[in-house]
């Protein structure tokens, strides 16, 4: 178990840098100047983290997926990497196309950037997290363990960034309906069963923490803009 809370520490900060540092790395990348250095670092954001998820959907050697958590697995994984890879060149190119603003290239490559993608990615994203907590539901520990505060700090970590992706992507409905519907099961549920699902305890924190940001970010604005939107980002 504190391997696995190690894991998910591991797991959360990754997650972390490889979506909140790429829209801050924008020079141009010198091998190739058309590219900046956030895309160059977003080619490794799947190559790192979906095998941290698979640890993460693994839980326990002795008791290996079923088939069907596999594909369900392998079937969010492309969803993962289909929509971030969309992302990736979508943004890419769009930071070419400013002069081009109403033509249909750029049309094109702004939806796929700011809406297919997003989508796509987030499902993902959603998706895995929701399949490693029902594994980590139907295969909890057996010994009784205290409370992990190092899945705590994951959790908060977590529960933050994805707050940022969600608000900066605009895929505010989707994240607040899954964050909202995993804090109440949760709440009502899962109180008395962190000592044996120390991954249920994570996605409580992260949900729970992703929530309240969620309601005092709608408070503060009165709605939900993107922080692009008011300028916190370029």
């Amino acid at each position: 178990m504190k391997c696995l809370s190690i894991i998910t520490l591991i797991f959360a900060i990754a997650f972390a840098v490889f979506f909140m540092a790429p829209p801050f790395l924008t020079k141009q990348f010198g091998f190739y100047p058309l590219m900046k250095v956030g895309d160059v670092f977003d080619i490794f954001t799947s190559l790192v983290l979906i095998p941290l998820y698979w640890l993460l959907f693994r839980l326990n050697v002795d008791k290996a997926p079923s088939l069907t958590g596999i594909l369900t697995f392998l079937l969010f994984v492309t969803l993962w990497v289909a929509g971030q890879s969309m992302h990736l060149a979508a943004n890419s190119i769009g930071h070419l196309l400013n002069e081009m603003e109403g033509s249909d290239a750029y049309r094109l490559t702004y939806f796929y950037d700011e809406f297919l993608s997003h989508y796509m990615w987030h499902l993902g994203i959603f998706g895995l997290s929701a399949i490693v907590l029902i594994r980590q539901l139907i295969n909890p520990f057996t010994e009784n363990q205290a409370i992990s505060w190092i899945m705590i700090l994951a959790g908060i970590i977590h529960g933050f960034t994805l707050f940022v992706i969600v608000i900066e992507a605009g895929t505010a409905l989707l994240g607040m309906t899954y964050v909202i519907v995993v804090t109440l099961f949760c709440l009502i549920w899962g109180w008395k069963r962190f000592s044996y699902q120390p991954l249920l305890l994570f996605f409580f924190v992260t949900c729970l923490v992703a929530t309240m940001f969620f309601i005092g970010w709608g408070a503060y604005w009165g709605g939900l803009p993107e922080f692009s939107e008011v300028g916190i980002i370029d």
